[in-house]
């Protein structure tokens, strides 16, 4: 095969050592390979890539194998010099047979010496830090989420049925009867009259549920799940507080994606702290929705196409649009409510949702590359498209269920 890198270097990334495999092949000379182990520390790793300077390497590649490459990619990255190429483990994988870590890294090395490395997206180091953030706030908040839910199982376990009454337990008088309860009031009618706005309504219903077996158990239970959840409520409102922070260079573009039904300030950080601000890195927005996995994969053989399931993609912005999705089914007047409900019809609701995220990231795409804001097209749009088979559907509904339509256009 073809050299396209005379001077390259694979890497193969553990969590406490780094084996380096470096390759020179340049025409008129014999080619040279040499390999060293370097230890994960800082110091060590800024050692490896003066050696790599040193040498004259150009190209270096790694697998994207957990968080390992993370601190290797930063130390090298900050260095400069070198072009860094993660590549999907995956797609790396050596030929069977005998295993070691210097074999691991020289195949890495001739992979990127004859260019059959795919680069994976490795958005810029500020980008990073934001998708950091966001995930974390996504972990903060699943952690939440499950607090809640152990919560509401000790109120079932003491038969205090708080939920069957109430929408939201964790609202504004629901946390003020969860309080009481923690501390010791019993009283169904003293707990009841803490509701406020149009809760109070529910008077009579809140005394029925609210009246429980709790035993001291219970309430320490109760007080120690409302500390925590105190806790997750400040760590959250921290963290988002870091992430607006960080938003503020790019508050244009969040403000262009809130206009998309279903995207809030939330959404619009995680896609800018997966995609980035720039989708130069994504030839069209096919590649983008690939990368995703918002997309059917492709299973194609003798000429027959075969259905398959979405490849995986990014987890993170997968659910990001999904979230976006389920928020956008319920905007009335939208294009995209629209279209889910169509879908929905014909082929479920779940693929309604997946799809209706592709469209979302269709729209971030678009938003991005050309820099405009979202133009909503209507729910009516796609009646509008072909009015003849729209009016002949209607028709035929009406005959189905026993009446004669004498349609007239409405004059202008």
């Amino acid at each position: 095969m073809e050299t396209i890198v005379a001077r390259s270097c694979g890497l193969d990334v553990h969590r406490d050592e780094v084996t380096a495999c470096l390759l020179i092949h340049e025409a008129g000379r014999k080619p040279k390979k040499e390999i060293r182990r370097f230890a994960t520390f800082t110091a060590n790793l800024v050692e490896m890539g003066e050696w790599l300077k040193a040498a004259g390497v150009t190209h270096v590649g790694m697998e994207s194998t957990g968080v390992y490459w993370k601190p290797v990619y930063a130390v090298l990255e900050e260095a400069g010099g070198f072009e860094l190429i993660v590549g999907n483990a995956q797609h790396m994988k050596n030929v069977p047979g005998r295993k070691t870590d210097q074999k691991d890294a020289e195949w890495i090395a001739k992979l990127i010496q004859h260019g059959l490395v795919r680069p994976s997206y490795v958005p810029a180091a500020d980008l990073r830090d934001l998708r950091d953030l966001v995930r974390y706030r996504r972990s903060l908040v699943n952690a939440r989420s499950a607090e809640r839910n152990r919560l509401q199982k000790v109120l079932q376990t003491a038969n205090v049925k708080l939920a069957s009454v109430a929408s939201d337990v964790f609202g504004k008088s629901g946390m003020k009867m969860l309080r009481a309860m923690a501390v010791g009031e019993t009283d169904p009618e003293t707990l009841a009259n803490l509701a406020e706005g149009l809760l109070r309504k529910k008077l009579a219903a809140l005394r029925t549920a609210l009246d429980g077996r709790l035993r001291e158990h219970h309430r320490f239970m109760l007080r120690q799940q409302l500390q925590r959840l105190d806790d997750a409520e400040a760590a959250v409102a921290a963290v988002e507080a870091e992430i607006e922070r960080r938003l503020i260079p790019h508050e244009q573009v969040v403000d262009a994606m809130c206009t998309i039904p279903g995207v809030d300030r939330v959404g619009a950080a995680a896609f800018i702290a997966e995609i980035g601000v720039d989708v130069k890195a994504f030839p069209s927005v096919q590649h983008l929705a690939a990368w995703a996995g918002i997309c059917p994969g492709n299973n194609e053989s003798a000429g027959k196409h075969r259905g398959v399931k979405a490849r995986k993609g990014n987890v993170h912005l997968r659910t990001a649009l999904v979230e976006a999705a389920q928020a956008a089914r319920n905007k009335r007047g939208s294009y995209l409510r629209d279209k889910y409900h169509r879908l929905m019809a014909r082929r479920g609701g779940k693929r309604a949702i997946v799809a209706i995220g592709h469209k979302i990231l269709v729209a971030v795409y678009h938003l991005l590359s050309r820099g405009s804001t979202y133009n909503d097209l209507g729910e009516v749009y796609l009646d509008r498209l072909n009015k003849r088979r729209t009016v002949d559907t209607l028709v035929r509904r009406l005959k189905a269920l026993g009446w004669e339509a004498d349609l007239r256009p409405v004059s202008a």
